[in-house]
């Protein structure tokens, strides 16, 4: 089976652009067997930190997060790439993209200013017309009306530390050699107008990710300001549905769908895993919370994916390297934290399963190594291969 990789390029990492990973057989829908790069599909030195597949057409699209663009390449080959059109602004560190399932456009969530921008795709994949959605407000900063958000705080047992300290104890984890791929976090904005509020701790909004629901439904990820908000897309962009507020410092990173209707979101700097729900009449709001016990105070969560049949979550945490486990309790409505597996390789950044197997991108390791699953527990057991590739941040399997 193999895997688009995406990475940093020398700006931030020493990946040369996209690769592509093998695990085990080519033709074999299990990635347990050996591992091994097979190259670099195309160059890409703005660090192709993200990767998505349009739904129908051999078109692969990156957020070149240094560059701030969104590059659409075309398969010209089983192990090549070649772009397709100009690249297209999207905002300071572009750092996702998920296309909608019927290839129309595509949502790009950025680190750098908490930009949330539709892309619209024309029949052979190729983008254009980028649309700005409606700007974050911070919700800890102005009155909260309880009918347009819900609050999570009262399901977080965790402490929550500011974006400030944990860039700072992540970097001193870190070390030298990585401490400056850390964001910075504590970052003082240059402009005046703004210098005063940041020193004093101002939240910054920060776009992370895009979640596809069913029906039309978009959510999006605000690591800097704590909201999951709620979209729904039209000729002139995106038109904000709902917000969901969770705790306060908590940071929502990724998220997933589940099929029992409930959506789960991982937040980076507190380290819990929480339940989203929506009502009768489709307003969401936060029905449970499971912390990660046994992180340490410098960690930071990762990826958050469901295993084959549903009934497991694995949450990332880089610092500590770990891997989280939690079971899918009831109707889906409720996490309970199994395990907290060795994640066998340094800063997991990203990780996929794949039937028995775990596979994960150790980004200041430069290798990805794969984990077996047990059967019975869904735990991941010691690794059993790894392969040297340079700062991995993305493994997409090749269709």
């Amino acid at each position: 089976m193999r895997f688009w990789v995406g990475a940093y390029a020398p700006d931030a990492g020493s990946a040369e652009g996209i690769g592509i990973l093998q695990a085990g057989d080519v033709d074999s829908v299990w990635a347990s067997g050996p591992l091994g790069m097979v190259g670099t599909a195309v160059a890409a030195p703005g660090s192709p930190s993200w990767v998505a597949s349009h739904p129908q057409l051999d078109v692969l699209y990156a957020a070149l997060e240094a560059e701030g663009t969104v590059q659409a390449y075309r398969r010209t080959g089983e192990t090549s790439l070649a772009p397709l059109g100009a690249p297209v602004p999207a905002g300071a560190a572009v750092c996702h993209v998920a296309v909608a399932p019927d290839g129309s456009f595509l949502v790009a969530s950025c680190w750098g200013d908490g930009r949330v921008v539709r892309i619209a795709l024309d029949a052979t994949g190729r983008p254009s017309s980028p649309v700005i959605a409606a700007a974050a407000n911070d919700p800890y900063g102005s009155t909260v009306d309880p009918f347009v958000v819900e609050t999570g705080a009262a399901v977080s047992g965790a402490a929550v530390p500011d974006l400030a300290a944990a860039a700072r104890a992540l970097r001193e984890a870190a070390g030298a050699e990585f401490g400056h791929l850390v964001p910075e976090y504590d970052a003082v904005p240059e402009t005046d107008a703004e210098s005063e509020e940041a020193a004093a701790g101002a939240r910054v909004s920060r776009a992370h990710e895009t979640i596809v629901l069913p029906r039309g439904l978009l959510a999006t990820t605000d690591m800097g300001l704590d909201l999951v908000r709620f979209w729904r897309s039209s000729g002139a962009g995106l038109r904000l549905v709902q917000e969901v507020v969770l705790p306060k410092g908590s940071g929502p990173r990724h998220g997933v769908w589940h099929p029992s209707g409930h959506l789960y979101v991982v937040t980076e700097l507190s380290r819990e895993v929480f339940v989203l729900t929506p009502d009768a009449e489709g307003r969401w709001r936060v029905l449970s919370g499971e912390p990660l016990l046994g992180t340490l105070d410098g960690d930071t969560a990762a990826e958050l994916c469901t295993s084959r049949d549903g009934t497991t979550l694995y949450a990332g945490v880089r610092g500590s390297d770990t891997i989280g486990v939690l079971a899918v309790r009831g109707a889906g409505e409720a996490l309970q934290l199994t395990a907290l597996a060795e994640a066998g390789t340094h800063w997991p950044r990203h990780h996929v399963v794949v039937n028995d197997t775990l596979l994960v991108a150790g980004q200041l390791a430069d290798e990805i190594v794969s984990l077996r699953l047990d059967a019975r527990t869904g735990v991941p057991g010691r690794v059993r291969h790894r392969t040297a590739s340079p700062s991995p941040t993305r493994l997409l399997p090749l269709r």
